[in-house]
């Protein structure tokens, strides 16, 4: 068996290359979210309730997001028609995943209850169902956050629906930490807007009808119409309030 003796220096050379191919890697990623984790305040008050005392429990579906956007990278608007996906730029989950959880933990704060949707809940407890179409969700760096969205909350006992448009427009400043910061204003002035629905929803005379056969069950008297609640101005520094209106005029 022949062993071949390997210079010093030509070993050592390999090691400093390799040494500095990975210096010379993809830049790390760094990640955002739209939940922030010091607020502990939020987490307590929400924990604090149970299905069994609240006055009635939320269900907040799955919230949809523009195709363009339901992606982990950041994606930001260059100008009015183009755009650019940022690759080390990345949310914690999709954005329509992040968005929910935002919602979800602003609304059982606000409501006072817990949401129950994928979950068995009692009886007897009026549960309302809660929808988020977000149909604008625009990053503009150093200028603004944008969230455009439908949402409605549905009485699953009476059926009784609510429906209306939110739109939100935050100004920003500069770096993505800045605009990420605007989008969680914006979810948060949109939890606003639907605890709001649902308490309008809540407030409705209520009767007691039984039929044949069946248990007694509450209904909502008949409402032509329900209009949609005023934009509830945030407790923060003053920023551009949101614009609201009926789905569909």
């Amino acid at each position: 068996m022949t062993f071949r003796r390997v210079p010093a220096l030509a070993t050592l050379g390999a090691v400093v290359m390799a040494a500095a191919l990975a210096g010379c890697g993809s830049p790390a990623s760094r990640f955002y979210t739209l939940s922030p984790t010091d607020d502990g305040a939020r987490t307590t008050a929400a924990a604090a309730p149970s299905a069994g005392n609240a006055p009635w429990l939320i269900a907040l579906a799955p919230v949809d997001v523009p195709p363009q956007v339901a992606k982990l990278q950041l994606v930001v608007q260059t100008d009015a028609s183009q755009v650019r996906v940022l690759e080390q730029e990345r949310w914690a989950s999709l954005p329509g995943d992040e968005i929910r959880r935002a919602l979800s933990g602003d609304l059982t704060q606000q409501l006072g209850t817990i949401d129950v949707y994928g979950s068995p809940h009692p009886e007897g407890v009026p549960v309302y169902r809660v929808s988020v179409n977000v149909q604008r969700f625009e990053s503009w760096p150093g200028s603004h956050a944008l969230i455009d969205a439908v949402w409605s909350v549905r009485a699953l006992d009476t059926q009784t629906v609510l429906t209306c448009r939110t739109v939100l427009n935050e100004p920003v400043g500069d770096g993505y930490d800045a605009l990420v910061v605007g989008h969680r204003r914006a979810v948060a002035d949109l939890s606003q807007s639907i605890a709001s629905g649902v308490r309008t929803l809540a407030a409705a005379p209520r009767v007691s009808t039984a039929t044949s056969g069946a248990k007694s069950a509450a209904h909502a008297k008949p409402v032509a119409r329900i209009a949609c609640p005023q934009p509830v101005p945030a407790a923060a520094a003053p920023v551009q309030q949101p614009s609201q209106q009926p789905a569909g005029g």
